[in-house]
């Protein structure tokens, strides 16, 4: 698997290409947003790492531009520390979060993560493939989603939410579990990940805010398809 590394500061790609090459990834390094996104157009990796703070444009932008096209995971890599700069990556695409200074090895197990997720996202698995829940069609061995017969773009990430809430539909299921389940780490009280990508769901499921149809809230527990 080859993933894509870009920052501006030339020893975080060489100290984050060695961790990586280590586990047996292939890397491409890119110091500019305009170089990653022409070697993405011409090669797509499996998984990106953008740094926010660039030269010649922000990776909140390069990720909003790469989520019109790609579904590869996207990782981003920030000095910033705030939870609006973290909920706003989450919210235009991004799957998970560093901030800097980080652990290589942290770094390392939150790649392995999101690849394997992406891996099971592009596979077929035994089971129930397809569940239709009130007009909402989410097929596992095509990896489609349709509602009501309109196609929706989702990340692995959002179709992996998606799939957890229809295949227990009826149950609620907490924050702490979606994201245990689904990201495979450990849930931190502070953590709004999961409340961005539902959010982010609803919004591609064209869900009014205030009242949500498909994907309700059970304030204080979690979430749940009925």
């Amino acid at each position: 698997m080859e993933i894509l590394v870009l920052d501006d500061e030339k020893e975080i790609t060489e100290l984050v290409e060695v961790y990586l090459k280590n586990e047996g990834y292939q890397v491409r390094r890119c110091y500019t947003g305009k170089e990653a996104l022409q070697a993405i157009s011409h090669h797509p990796p499996d998984l990106a790492l953008l740094d926010v703070m660039l030269p010649d444009m922000d990776g909140f932008s390069i990720c909003r531009e790469l989520r019109k096209t790609y579904t590869f995971p996207i990782i981003m890599l920030t000095a910033r520390v705030e939870d609006m700069d973290k909920i706003n990556g989450l919210s235009i695409g991004a799957d998970d979060y560093i901030t800097k200074p980080f652990n290589p090895l942290e770094l390392t197990a939150r790649v392995k993560a999101q690849l394997r997720r992406y891996t099971r996202y592009n596979e077929s698995s035994a089971g129930d493939m397809i569940l239709d829940v009130g007009g909402l069609s989410i097929n596992k061995e095509t990896h489609q989603c349709t509602l009501n017969g309109k196609h929706l773009n989702l990340t692995p990430t959002e179709f992996s939410i998606l799939w957890l809430l229809c295949e227990n539909r009826g149950k609620v299921i907490s924050a702490e579990a979606l994201f245990e389940k689904v990201w495979g780490d450990k849930f931190l009280d502070c953590n709004n990940t999961v409340m961005v990508h539902i959010r982010r769901l609803r919004e591609k499921l064209q869900e009014p805010p205030r009242n949500p149809r498909i994907i309700k809230t059970v304030w204080g527990v979690g979430y749940k398809i009925e």
